[in-house]
């Protein structure tokens, strides 16, 4: 018999707290049941697997990080720009495990649509969240659509690439620090989109 009050839901949501503690990667089925005080069989009630387990946590965060940035986001072009870094940004700080999961592939390549799980499909319906909330920043700089999914790439590539190296401490080594490049970094990205949507007009 499971634990009383034991759900898939509270199986997730202990599995993300335990990457914040633990770090991803150290998310295991035996680990996340010591940490639940149950033995391992009584989870598979309620996931079927270290995969759906990870995919789960990943689409958990995935909402969790949608949900955070949308309610910062606010004006548009630069201004909405710095909300939506910013609220990833101090997502990632944190909650430094769920962040990990969210840059993690969530299908499989080459899945077939018909073999997929459910927490596969959750994983998808969460990233797509997540980029929409990304193009509402470049679309509202006027970037067409036939420029929109280079300018999310881009975006994303500074962003994501900044704070994952960031957050490694590769930038703890020299000055100036990261927080004071940071705005500077994002005025570049401003000006850059800036740029792209301008060009277009041409």
């Amino acid at each position: 018999m499971g634990r009383p009050g034991l759900n898939r839901t509270a199986v997730i949501a202990a599995a993300a707290d335990l990457a914040d503690e633990l770090g991803f990667d150290a998310v295991t089925i035996s680990v996340l049941a010591r940490h639940l005080g149950v033995r391992s069989p009584t989870l598979y009630s309620h996931i079927s697997g270290a995969t759906d387990l990870r995919t789960a946590v990943t689409a958990y965060v995935l909402d969790e990080l949608a949900d955070t940035t949308s309610r910062a986001m606010a004006g548009e072009g630069r201004d909405l720009l710095v909300a939506y870094a910013d609220a990833i940004r101090d997502f990632a700080r944190r909650s430094p495990g769920r962040y990990d999961a969210t840059t993690r592939q969530r299908v499989p390549p080459g899945q077939a649509r018909e073999s997929r799980t459910d927490s596969v499909g959750e994983a998808i319906t969460a990233g797509r969240r997540n980029a929409d909330l990304a193009l509402t920043v470049v679309r509202s700089y006027g970037i067409a659509e036939t420029n929109d999914t280079y300018a999310v790439r881009l975006m994303s590539s500074l962003i994501h690439g900044y704070i994952t190296l960031e957050m490694a401490g590769t930038f703890a080594h020299r000055e100036p620090t990261s927080e004071t490049t940071w705005p500077a970094v994002l005025e570049d990205l401003d000006r850059t989109l800036t740029r792209i949507a301008t060009a277009q007009c041409h």
